[in-house]
């Protein structure tokens, strides 16, 4: 029987959508490049988000819940603040959750900081290492674990390489990673973009040896997950799967979900990456 996710509740756990003025031109030329149809109509004349416009776009996807994510990374792609997130939040506060992000070369102490936002309403926090071209085991970056920890929140942290100015992708293994790993277990760890380049083997290994580490499927293709992790029984890989886009940067939410029905998952499995792993990592989703 064909599978349909309109009976299935759809988390898109990674979304990008700040205000366009505080972002590098190479932002914009990504967005353009690989962004769903349409995108810019969410946005007003002055490039400021509209939640209302956002908030119908995403239901007509079929999207229950959306992670806005934030980002520090002014020598890669500007300066997403999560001030500017909340309106989107307020206006839907069923649908919307923030997310918070830190970078060891702005933010001191880093600790404050990641309780700071997490005190505004995020349900998790971002790393992201390769835009802000630090390694995600520097000693720096620990606090963040141990307010984590703390707090019951989720880590999700880039991994894989990235073609913006400005980028350092040597910061992108997910080996990095293993240390917190270890000495956190209590965190759960969400590796995002699947290990994209040449960590996919690394990125799914710890997925399934470490009952704390999951992947986001943002930016990579649906139907080449199977060739992506090929050494893997892609079955039991999807069972620590979260489905999220990196929008704007999909062809389409929606066009994404479907095309995860077409690589053979059981529905109790597809039901899990659409929003029952997110729904274990991320606190609060209530779905």
């Amino acid at each position: 029987m064909s599978l349909s996710y309109e009976y299935m509740p759809l988390v898109d756990a990674h979304m990008h959508v700040p205000r366009l003025s505080t972002l590098r031109p190479a932002w914009l030329d990504w967005a353009n490049r690989f962004g769903a149809p349409g995108w810019r109509e969410v946005f007003d004349r002055d490039g400021d988000p509209m939640p209302d416009r956002l908030d119908a776009m995403l239901d007509s996807q079929g999207v229950n819940r959306a992670l806005l994510f934030c980002e520090y990374s002014p020598r890669a792609t500007g300066i997403q603040a999560i001030e500017d997130l909340i309106p989107i939040r307020d206006y839907n506060v069923t649908r919307f959750r923030l997310v918070a992000n830190v970078n060891p070369h702005l933010h001191y102490p880093i600790g404050a900081e990641v309780e700071r936002q997490l005190d505004l309403g995020a349900v998790a926090v971002k790393l992201h290492p390769v835009h802000g071209a630090f390694s995600p085991a520097d000693v720096e970056v620990r606090p963040v674990f141990h307010v984590c920890a703390e707090r019951a929140v989720p880590v999700i942290v880039h991994s894989g390489i990235s073609t913006f100015p400005g980028s350092r992708s040597r910061y992108g293994d997910p080996a990095l990673l293993l240390d917190v790993i270890e000495d956190f277990p209590q965190v759960n760890v969400v590796i995002a973009h699947g290990g994209r380049g040449w960590w996919y083997d690394t990125a799914a290994f710890l997925a399934l040896t470490r009952h704390n580490v999951w992947l986001d499927l943002a930016g990579l293709p649906p139907h080449k997950l199977a060739q992506y992790y090929a050494r893997f029984d892609l079955v039991r890989l999807a069972e620590k799967w979260i489905f999220g886009t990196d929008w704007p940067g999909a062809p389409g939410i929606r066009r994404n979900a479907d095309s995860l029905r077409d690589i053979g998952l059981p529905a109790e499995v597809l039901r899990g990456v659409y929003a029952g792993n997110a729904a274990k990592v991320f606190p609060g989703l209530d779905i």
